[in-house]
């Protein structure tokens, strides 16, 4: 059953429109008495029925109110730094669909992609649509966030937030480091959030690392192999799931 996000409700009747509309009514060409499933601002869900399609909007009723939550327990919190092409794009993504809460781009020293205000805001939007499609496809009750880029003393103020932070770094790898990463997952509870840090291709500098742990960062492996800047933070999420999810 298809499922949107949606912000407008009134009572028990969620108010859908503008690309949200187009897709019922264009794409999986619906109509009225059909059933789809819709998450409030609140993350519940509902199984609900098409009552009305105008111009402009679709109004579905609420048939039942779905238990549950499909949510890692913790709020992962992926800070990429700006890579080149298209892999911000996957790493949204996919990172929605294995239950990232916020994504947080940010430049750093050895980014080749450098920050531009002034396109900033079309890329949040696009990425942030990005990660709805996910959402969507993948039911979760939560719509992540994403960030427009940041710079690094503004990603070092973001972290002051955060229960537990981690850095994805390659030397720590490279020396057999094995511990930290779960570690710190042993230690969260439920709700408890956890802002990891990821490199650009050329890997973050000797100086941002320093920064980071001032600020309170552990640095931690991922296994034996070296991972790429799209791969590292996949393998995380799946790493803090079969923790938290299929271990308990």
């Amino acid at each position: 059953m298809q499922r949107y996000f949606v912000e407008k409700m009134e009572q028990n009747r969620f108010i859908l429109e503008g690309d949200d509309r187009f897709h019922i009514v264009k794409v999986m060409r619906m109509g009225e008495g059909d059933q789809i499933i819709c998450v409030g601002p609140g993350g519940r869900s509902a199984v609900c029925k098409i009552a009305e399609i105008t111009g402009e909007t679709i109004a579905a009723d609420v048939v039942k109110w779905n238990d549950g939550t499909t949510e890692l327990p913790i709020r992962v919190a992926i800070a990429s730094g700006l890579p080149k092409g298209d892999k911000l794009e996957w790493i949204i993504q996919k990172g929605t669909e294995m239950g990232a809460h916020k994504f947080i781009p940010f430049a750093a020293a050895r980014s080749v992609v450098k920050l531009d205000e002034k396109k900033s805001g079309k890329k949040a939007e696009r990425w942030q649509k990005i990660a709805k499609e996910a959402a969507e496809q993948s039911h979760r009750n939560i719509l992540p966030e994403v960030l427009a880029p940041v710079d690094f003393r503004a990603l070092l103020t973001e972290s002051e937030t955060y229960d537990a932070k981690l850095v994805a770094y390659e030397e720590e790898s490279r020396a057999g480091e094995a511990s930290v990463f779960s570690d710190t997952l042993s230690k969260m509870a439920p709700g408890d959030s956890l802002l990891m840090i990821f490199g650009p291709e050329g890997g973050l500098s000797e100086g941002e690392v320093y920064l980071l742990k001032e600020h309170g960062f552990k640095l931690c492996g991922l296994g034996p192999r070296i991972l790429r800047t799209e791969t590292a933070p996949l393998y995380a999420l799946a790493a803090i799931s079969y923790h938290l999810e299929l271990m308990r």
